[in-house]
């Protein structure tokens, strides 16, 4: 019997929103390049991420180490873009404007 090498496609998937998410399920490439570059090995990225198969966690590795320059610019972008969200939420909602109204509230609770 001749084993057969057949090259299999990275297992991310780009949704509409341009989020990669590995698999099928909710993780995202963001998520598992982050724990791999603190170390953490397949197996436990798995364990944390239950719903991610070892397989599509070492393809997502094996892809991330082919195409660094292209996953990094990629990293980039998202978290440029998370700045960006973050700056807009909090122009439109006071983050402590909502901290100051929720401690009256509980002052409010705690003398009745």
């Amino acid at each position: 019997m001749v084993l057969a090498i057949v090259a299999e496609p990275a297992p991310l998937k780009i949704t509409a929103d341009n989020v990669v998410r590995v698999g099928k399920t909710r993780v995202t490439l963001d998520t598992v390049v982050a724990v791999f570059k603190q170390g953490t090995t397949a197996e436990e990225i798995v364990y944390r991420y239950p719903p991610l198969k070892l397989a599509d966690v070492y393809g997502t590795i094996a892809f991330y180490l082919n195409h660094q320059q292209e996953v990094e610019a990629y990293l980039l972008q998202r978290q440029q873009q998370a700045r960006e969200v973050r700056k807009m939420n909090e122009a439109k909602f006071d983050p402590q404007g909502l901290r100051d109204r929720l401690l009256a509230r509980k002052v409010e609770r705690e003398a009745c």
